[in-house]
């Protein structure tokens, strides 16, 4: 299997996910062969699945509650929302009217700097309480990962990206409030998480890089990786196979909507196919069903398929 990685830029336009036909907009998008796989969270379950060896999810029952507790947390409790309010006003990206403007787009809120300084406090706020429930609950008892393993877990990872991030963003996280002196566990568990990237990098394979029309043009001409799926015969939705469908996230990035017809829909997923941007070759899209608006394309002649 080719491992290889193409750098999509900060901001919109993305020239090499037009070239596929794809409109979701989040990144990163992970691509086996023409199957195209959208949002970190299917992207995970989908590397599980594929590369058991190496999985990292729980298998026990009670630990696989935790795990997906914590993702939901992450995303769906807003942890992530209120840490991005988090971003210091001074970073030159703020002060860049094409970033600021996209973002707006994007979040369907505000940008400018009076606004977000006026959501620091309560995002503060959030944050510490994400800081002082680990620190007094799941790390009390001093464990160096959350499920007790010997290495870091998903569940890990599920919980710890968002802080692992403000972490290292200078200026975001206030020294008076949120550090090692007030959260000691924490702050060890992000240091211990980061020298094992560090350490799994070095002993890793290392990714190739392609130029756009390359990475598009090594999606176009590979193999489906998976079959096309089953419809829910029970779904609320009603969706039978085959019909022309429309779908976007319903938090972020909802001004960007794929169509094309349906070929998969479980409690899990849903997968539709398209085609390239110039119709030269057939992709296959998947998305997580939850977090995601999927309806019937009443205009047919509107539909890509």
């Amino acid at each position: 299997m080719l491992n290889v990685h193409k750098l999509q830029p900060p901001t919109l336009p993305r020239p090499d996910l037009d070239a596929l036909g794809v409109s979701y907009r989040r990144i990163p998008i992970l691509s086996i062969g023409r199957d195209i796989y959208c949002d970190t969270r299917l992207i995970l379950q989908k590397l599980e699945e594929r590369f058991s060896d190496g999985a990292l999810g729980a298998t026990i029952k009670d630990q696989k509650a935790v795990e997906k507790l914590l993702e939901k947390w992450t995303i769906d409790g807003g942890v992530f929302l209120r840490a991005s309010q988090l971003i210091p006003t001074d970073m030159p990206l703020l002060k860049d009217p094409k970033f600021t403007q996209d973002r707006e787009e994007y979040t369907g809120r505000s940008w400018a700097k009076d606004n977000i300084e006026k959501m620091r406090p309560e995002a503060i706020a959030e944050m510490r309480d994400m800081f002082n429930f680990l620190e007094t609950t799941l790390l009390a008892d001093g464990r160096e990962w959350i499920l007790k393993t010997e290495m870091p877990s998903l569940a890990d990872i599920e919980s710890i990206w968002p802080m692992h991030w403000l972490v290292d963003l200078k200026g975001a996280l206030p020294a008076n409030i949120i550090s090692a002196k007030q959260y000691p566990k924490v702050f060890a568990w992000i240091g211990r998480f980061k020298d094992a990237i560090a350490t799994a990098r070095s002993k890793g394979p290392k990714p190739g890089s392609l130029k756009g029309a390359d990475a598009v043009k090594h999606v176009t001409i590979a193999d489906f990786a998976e079959p096309e799926g089953k419809i829910d015969e029970i779904d609320p939705l009603g969706l039978k196979k085959g019909q022309n469908v429309r779908l976007h996230p319903i938090d972020t990035g909802f001004k960007h909507v794929d169509q094309g017809r349906l070929v998969s829909l479980t409690m899990e997923e849903v997968v539709l196919e398209s085609f390239t941007k110039d119709d030269s070759s057939v992709i296959r899209l998947h998305f997580p069903r939850h977090g995601f608006r999927v309806f019937e394309e009443k205009d047919g002649a509107n539909a890509k398929l």
